[in-house]
């Protein structure tokens, strides 16, 4: 049974792969991962960059399709990344690593094809300085939050409240530009991952990426709406068009649109709760 497509602007679970392993592209393929990342820079040493990218484009003219992180505008492979994939059929989209602002991205989209989306990877102090004009770039499709070299750079410990302020920053200025929700960072102990996952969630974000392909599923699950949220949504719906709509106070309407939203998500990924589920309860 083949996996549910799921809109790269919902997309949950982004699973990096290296590119200097291609035995593994089908193995995140057939994963629950919502969208996959051929990983380019951080995961392949510099030796085995150009071999890497061969492999890469080999298994992206072959059928398959997928997004690519390349390595940062500012480095020495960069310029190589872009001219490979230009010839890349199943080109999803691009990771830029270390956006670090609104140029890298300009730079970055006229050095592919036309309508190129880029995934901007923020993760150094700089690139929170300038998340504003990253989201504003016309070719920014989505922000991701690189959050390890983020702490390596800032020396910002684990604590989830020393990420805080650049977790908001991402949400804010991707709300402001109109943007999909930002995509946290992995949580690389999967006894951590439900906890890790739930703060992404709870600090306004909708995707997360991973490493391995065995935290797809609980990245999927705990960003996705609960049968709880489901069943009171069609509840709360269901009680309000009841009513005729009417407007019994100034929570109903952001409630209903919560409803809507909620519904909308459930329906996109797949998701059913049964009729003897749905409580009428909360309007």
């Amino acid at each position: 049974m083949s996996r549910r497509l799921v809109s790269p602007q919902i997309a949950r679970s982004w699973l990096l792969v290296p590119a200097s392993h291609p035995e593994l592209f089908e193995i995140a393929q057939a994963s629950d991962a919502d969208a996959i990342i051929i990983d380019m820079e951080d995961a392949v040493a510099a030796n085995d960059k150009k071999q890497a990218r061969k492999d890469t484009l080999a298994w992206l003219n072959s059928g398959h399709r997928a997004w690519v992180r390349i390595n940062d505008a500012s480095s020495d492979f960069w310029s190589d990344d872009c001219a490979a994939l230009k010839k890349a059929e199943g080109l999803e989209g691009v990771m830029l690593a270390k956006s670090e602002s609104s140029s890298h991205i300009d730079d970055t989209a006229d050095r592919l094809p036309d309508g190129v989306r880029i995934l901007a990877l923020v993760e150094t102090a700089r690139g929170v300085q300038q998340v504003e004009r990253i989201a504003n770039a016309p070719s920014t499709f989505r922000i991701a939050f690189g959050t390890g070299d983020f702490k390596r750079d800032t020396a910002t410990g684990e604590d989830p409240l020393a990420l805080a302020y650049a977790r908001s920053q991402l949400v804010i200025a991707s709300r402001a530009a109109r943007l999909p929700a930002p995509i946290d960072g992995p949580t690389l102990d999967l006894a951590k991952l439900p906890a890790g996952t739930a703060h992404a969630k709870e600090m306004g974000m909708s995707g997360k990426l991973c490493l391995t392909h065995a935290h797809a599923a609980t990245i999927n699950e705990g960003l996705s709406p609960s049968d709880d949220d489901i069943a009171w949504a069609h509840g709360f719906i269901t009680a309000f068009q009841a009513s005729g709509g009417k407007i019994t106070d100034g929570s109903d309407l952001p409630r209903l649109a919560r409803a809507q939203k909620i519904v909308q998500q459930a329906e996109d990924f797949g998701i059913e709760v049964a009729a003897a589920e749905v409580s009428h309860s909360g309007y």
